[in-house]
C-alpha cells in the first residue's frame, strides 16, 4: 500500500464497497485477515502495520450480527496495533429504528450500539441516512452524517418528470420526503398508516393529491416491502401515472423482491450500502454510494469541510 497517513480496511461483508472508495482514492485496500473457528467464532488480524495511521474500517452493519462483531474485533486490534485514530465507516448504521423507548421494558438498540463502538475505541463514525438522525447524539465522539440525497437528486433530476410528486411512505419519513419535494419543486404527498404488529400494515390512506402525477416515494430503508408496495398499489388506485422508489438501504428480508415485482412500482432504486443482487429483483436498479464516502474521507484527511458534499 502506498505510504499515505491512512490506510482503509473492510470487513467480509462490505469488501466489494470498500474496494471502490479505494479506487476513487487511488489506494489500495489494506490487508486483513479474518480466521473463522468451527463453532462459529471469529478473530480477526491485520496483515500489515497500522501504527501511527488514520485507519477507516468499512463495514455496514447489517443482519447478521457477525458483521457487527467483526466490526468491533477490527476496531479492538486496530487500537491494540497502535492505530493513530479509528474511524468506523458504516454505510447501513443496523438496529437505528430502535432509537426510542416507544413501549415498556423495551431496549434501546442503537444507542447500544454506539456504546459498543464508543467501548471498543473508536474515534469517528462516518454513516449515511440513518433511520433516526438523533442517533448522532448517542455517541461521544464525532459522527459524519452522509445523504444519499447527493447522488438520488441527480438521478431524479434525469428522469425529466413534468408532473412530480414526492411521497413518504409513513408520517415518520415526512420530514426527509418534505427536504426531496423542496428542492425539486415539486407537490409533497404522506401516506398515513396503521400497523397491527411489526412489518405489517393494517391501514393505509393518502395524504394529498397524486390524480396525474409521478410520483417517487422516498424512503431510507426497505425490509419486507409491504409498506412500499401497499402504498405505491394505492396511489395508482388513486390515479398516479406513475410510481417509483428511491431507497437507501436495500435490508430486502423474507418475500420482499417477490412483493415489488407483484405491485404497482414501476422502478425501485437503492444505494450499494447493503450487498443486494439487483438480478434478483429486475425492477431494482442500484447506485453507488463509493464517491460519497471516498470524498468524505479525503475531506477528513485534508481538514477540509464535508458539507460541500451534501445536496440536501
Amino acid at each position: 500500500m502506498q505510504n499515505l497517513p491512512f490506510k482503509i480496511f473492510s470487513g467480509r461483508s462490505s469488501h466489494y464497497l470498500a474496494e471502490k472508495i479505494c479506487q476513487h482514492l487511488g489506494c489500495e485496500l489494506g490487508q486483513l485477515n479474518i480466521q473463522s473457528f468451527a463453532d462459529g467464532e471469529f478473530a480477526v488480524s491485520y496483515e500489515e502495520t497500522v501504527r501511527g495511521r488514520y485507519v477507516y474500517l468499512v463495514q455496514s452493519t447489517f443482519s447478521p450480527s457477525d458483521n457487527l462483531m467483526e466490526l468491533l474485533l477490527m476496531i479492538d486490534a486496530a487500537k491494540r496495533a497502535s492505530a493513530d485514530k479509528i474511524a468506523a465507516v458504516i454505510p447501513y448504521f443496523g438496529w437505528a429504528r430502535q432509537d426510542r423507548k416507544d413501549q415498556p421494558r423495551v431496549s434501546i438498540g442503537a444507542k447500544l450500539i454506539a456504546d459498543l463502538l464508543s467501548k471498543a475505541g473508536v474515534d469517528r463514525v462516518i454513516t449515511m441516512d440513518l433511520h433516526a438522525e438523533q442517533i448522532q447524539g448517542f455517541f461521544d465522539v464525532p459522527v459524519d452524517h452522509l445523504y444519499a440525497s447527493t447522488i438520488f437528486i441527480p438521478f431524479i433530476q434525469s428522469l425529466k418528470l413534468t408532473n412530480l410528486a414526492i411521497a413518504s411512505p409513513d408520517m415518520g419519513g415526512s420530514k426527509r420526503a418534505n427536504s426531496y419535494a423542496k428542492h425539486l419543486g415539486a407537490s409533497l404527498v404522506v401516506c398515513h398508516k396503521t400497523r397491527e404488529r411489526a412489518n405489517e400494515v393494517a391501514q393505509m390512506r393518502i395524504i394529498g393529491d397524486v390524480q396525474g402525477k409521478d410520483v417517487i416515494i422516498i424512503d431510507d430503508l426497505v425490509d419486507t416491502a409491504n409498506t412500499l408496495c401497499k402504498a405505491s398499489d394505492l396511489m395508482i388506485a388513486n390515479g398516479a401515472r406513475s410510481v417509483r422508489a428511491i431507497v437507501s438501504h436495500p435490508v430486502m428480508s423474507g418475500n420482499a423482491c417477490d412483493n415489488i415485482m407483484q405491485s404497482k412500482l414501476q422502478e425501485i432504486i437503492f444505494t450499494d450500502s447493503i450487498p443486494f443482487d439487483a438480478a434478483k429483483c429486475p425492477k431494482a436498479r442500484i447506485l453507488s454510494v463509493a464517491e460519497l464516502f471516498a470524498n468524505t474521507i479525503s475531506s477528513i484527511n485534508n481538514n477540509e469541510s464535508i458539507s460541500s458534499h451534501y445536496v440536501l
